[in-house]
């Protein structure tokens, strides 16, 4: 076999390998977060977020070719990110954290402003927005309603914060974690999603910015 032959065998082995390579870290992948989701169970995060960072567009091509939705993979990054960081965020203050909202949760009859931080909400009570601030914000939080990724930037170039909380549809939302990671990110997933009038589970806002606790704590 002449030398240029073998090298070319040796590449194509070296191909092969690697794609039986990745299709194994595809399958670990997405085991793992199966198991997370829907056993509420997790298994070695670390990897998980690192196959979910590095691999994702062939995890959602991949999961895709198995028959499943592919937003089982945002919702592996979001649900793992949330249990990772969980800890970390309860003990930041609340005066150190701002609640990321999007405005397609807003009322078609909505007549809030939009200004250069991001709508500004009249408290109408037509929608979930406003149940969130007034129960968010006394407890120190700062929220922002914004209506694109380009808001998000700005608030984070010219706030100061140490933690966020997120509410987002499911690719929204894995990526904003995803990129804000060092600030120990939790997220809530739209209930239901689209670009108009969407709903949330307000209670579970609530619960995980920790406005039980706090209410409790003001009973006493």
């Amino acid at each position: 076999m002449l030398l240029h032959e073998q090298a070319f065998q040796l590449i194509g082995e070296g191909v092969v390998f690697l794609v039986f390579l990745i299709v194994i870290i595809l399958i670990v992948g997405l085991l793992l977060g199966i198991i997370l989701v829907r056993r509420n169970k997790l298994f070695l995060p670390s990897v998980i977020i690192f196959i979910v960072n590095v691999f994702y567009s062939p995890l959602k091509s991949f999961a895709n070719l198995l028959g499943l939705d592919d937003s089982l993979v945002d919702s592996i990054g979001i649900e793992v990110r949330n249990k990772v960081n969980k800890a970390k965020f309860e003990k930041i203050p609340p005066e150190d954290k701002i609640i990321v909202l999007p405005h397609c949760l807003r009322s078609a009859q909505c007549e809030a402003s939009l200004k250069e931080t991001g709508v500004q909400c009249t408290y109408c009570g037509k929608c979930a927005i406003g149940v969130i601030k007034e129960k968010a914000e006394p407890m120190g939080y700062r929220v922002f309603i914004v209506p694109g990724s380009s808001f998000v930037k700005k608030i984070i170039q010219q706030n100061k914060f140490k933690s966020v909380v997120g509410v987002a549809c499911h690719v929204d939302l894995n990526q904003t974690m995803m990129a804000l990671a060092d600030f120990a990110p939790q997220g809530v997933l739209l209930s239901t999603s689209g670009c108009f009038e969407t709903k949330v589970d307000i209670s579970k806002v609530l619960e995980t910015i920790g406005y039980y606790d706090f209410k409790n704590e003001e009973d006493v």
